[in-house]
C-alpha cells in the first residue's frame, strides 16, 4: 500500500471519531434539558391548568392539546335545609358522573316553593363556604362560578323525565348518553325540569357522605350556633354547681338535643304516611317523646334538654311541661335566643338548629325526618372517622336515638346510619329499619 492511501485512511478514521463524539454530545445535551426543563412530569403525562383550559401533556405527542373545562347547571334548589343539602349532593354526583364541574347553584332561603316569586333565591356561598368545599372535595367533586365559563351560550339542555314511566334505568341511560358525543362537546349541560331532590338516585350513601363532609357553614351562621351551644352549656354548668352530687365542675357539661316533630303540618303528614305505608311507628305524641327520652339508659342528670322545634309552626305551648325530674327542657324563648333566630331567614334558622343538634352529646330524633336522618348520618360518619369501632349503645361517644321506634324499657331505639346502603332512600324518605 502506498503512502498516499495510508494518509487517506487515517484522515477518514479521524473524521468518523469526530462525528461520533458530536452525536454523543447532542444526546447528553438533550437528556440534560429534558431533566431540567420538565421536572414536573413524573410519569408519561402531566397537566397544567391555564385560565379556562386544561393543557394535557403527553410525551407520545409533539404538541399540547387544549381540553376545555365543562360544566353542569341545575335548577334552583328548594324546600327545607336538609332536602336542599340532599338535592345539592345529588347535583354534585350527577356532575361527577358526566365528568363535569357543577356551576354554583341557587338555594332557597324560604320554605315557599309553589310560587316562584316567593322562593327567595340565595347563593350557595352565602350559606356554605365555597373555597373550603372545593379544598376538601378536591379529586371527588368541584364547584365553579359562572365567571369560569368561557362561552355561556354553548349550552345543551337535558330535560329530566317524570312520572312512573320514567324509571331508574331510563334516567341512568339518559345520563350515560349525555356523557358521550355529541352531547359532551358542549361547554354547559343545563338540566331543566324538577328539583334535584326528586331526581332518581344512582349513588351509594357513602358517596353522599363524602359530599356532606365538604359542607361547612359560613362564619355568620356557625358563630350564631356557637352562641346557642355556649348558652346551653352555661345553663348546664349552673345546674351542676347547684347539685352537690354532680360530677366534677372541670368536666365538660353534656346536653341532650331533641328534634321534636309535633307541629301541626308534621302530624298531618305523618298520619297520612302511616296509612299509606301501613306502619305505626312514624308519628309520636309529645308525651311519648318525653317518656322515651327520660328512659334513655345511662342518662346522667341533671341535664339540659334542648328542644329543636319549628316555633312558628308549633301550636302547643306546653312542650316544657311534664318532663322527668332531672331533665331541664329549654326551647329558644326560654333559652333567651329567640330574637337571634327571628332575625334570620328560615334557611339560616334551620342551619343553626342543625349545628346545635349535631354538636349535642346525645341526639334524639324521628327516623322519618330528613333533618334527623342527616344529623345521624353526620354523627355516624364522625364516629367512623374518629376510629370508633362500636357505634351502637349508651356508652358510645356520640349516641343517637329514634324516639318514634320503641327500644328496650320504652326508651328510644339506638340509631346509626347504614353506610353500606346502595342509595340515600332511607334518609331522603325515612325508614323504621335503623342499623342498631
Amino acid at each position: 500500500m502506498d503512502l498516499s492511501n495510508c494518509k487517506q485512511l487515517r484522515l477518514f478514521g479521524v473524521h468518523l471519531n469526530f462525528l461520533a463524539a458530536k452525536c454523543l454530545l447532542l444526546v447528553v445535551i438533550a437528556l440534560f434539558l429534558g431533566t431540567v426543563l420538565l421536572p414536573t412530569f413524573s410519569g408519561l403525562s402531566g397537566v397544567i391548568q391555564q385560565n379556562k383550559f386544561v393543557l394535557v401533556h403527553n410525551r407520545s405527542f409533539s404538541s399540547n392539546q387544549p381540553v376545555k373545562q365543562k360544566f353542569l347547571e341545575v335548577p334552583q334548589i328548594v324546600w327545607g335545609l336538609n332536602n336542599q343539602k340532599i338535592a345539592f349532593a345529588r347535583a354534585c354526583l350527577t356532575a361527577r358522573m358526566l365528568n363535569r364541574t357543577l356551576l354554583m347553584p341557587k338555594l332557597s332561603a324560604s320554605l315557599f316553593y309553589k310560587d316562584v316569586e316567593l322562593l327567595k333565591p340565595i347563593s350557595f356561598d352565602k350559606v356554605f363556604q365555597f373555597e373550603r368545599f372545593n379544598s376538601v372535595c378536591k379529586g371527588f367533586v368541584q364547584l365553579s362560578r359562572y365567571s369560569d365559563v368561557s362561552n355561556q351560550s354553548d349550552v345543551i339542555e337535558l330535560q329530566k323525565g317524570s312520572g312512573r314511566r320514567w324509571t331508574l334505568e331510563k334516567d341512568l341511560e339518559q345520563l350515560n348518553q349525555f356523557s358521550k358525543h355529541p352531547y359532551d362537546a358542549h361547554e354547559i349541560v343545563r338540566i331543566v325540569g324538577k328539583n334535584p331532590f326528586l331526581w332518581h338516585d344512582h349513588w351509594p350513601t357513602k358517596d353522599y357522605a363524602k359530599v356532606f363532609e365538604c359542607l361547612a357553614l359560613v362564619e355568620e351562621i356557625s358563630t350564631e350556633a356557637d352562641r346557642v351551644v355556649s348558652k346551653i352549656r352555661e345553663i348546664g354548668m349552673e345546674d351542676r354547681s347547684k347539685n352537690p352530687m354532680s360530677s366534677s365542675l372541670s368536666e365538660p357539661v353534656p346536653f341532650v338535643a331533641v328534634h321534636m316533630r309535633i307541629e301541626k303540618d308534621w302530624m298531618i303528614h305523618c298520619k297520612k304516611l302511616e296509612q299509606r305505608l301501613n306502619i305505626s311507628e312514624i308519628c309520636s305524641s309529645k308525651e311519648e317523646i318525653m317518656a322515651r327520652v327520660g328512659n334513655i339508659d345511662g342518662l346522667k342528670t341533671p341535664v339540659v334538654v334542648y328542644l329543636a322545634v319549628a316555633d312558628t309552626l308549633l301550636e302547643d305551648n306546653t312542650v316544657l311541661n311534664g318532663w322527668k325530674d332531672g331533665l331541664q327542657p329549654y326551647e329558644k324563648k326560654k333559652l333567651g335566643v329567640f330574637d337571634l333566630y327571628k332575625k334570620q331567614p328560615y334557611l339560616f334558622q334551620s342551619a343553626i338548629d342543625y349545628e346545635v343538634c349535631l354538636r349535642s352529646d346525645i341526639f334524639v330524633g324521628n327516623s322519618f325526618s330528613t333533618f334527623s336522618s342527616l344529623i345521624v348520618l353526620d354523627r355516624t360518619q364522625k364516629m367512623i372517622k374518629s376510629g370508633e369501632t362500636k357505634l351502637c349503645g349508651s356508652d358510645v361517644r356520640w349516641p343517637s336515638y329514634a324516639y318514634n321506634i320503641r327500644g328496650a324499657g320504652n326508651s328510644p331505639h339506638p340509631w346509626v346510619t347504614n353506610m353500606s346502603d346502595t342509595s340515600l332512600t332511607a334518609i331522603s324518605y325515612g325508614s323504621n329499619h335503623i342499623s342498631c
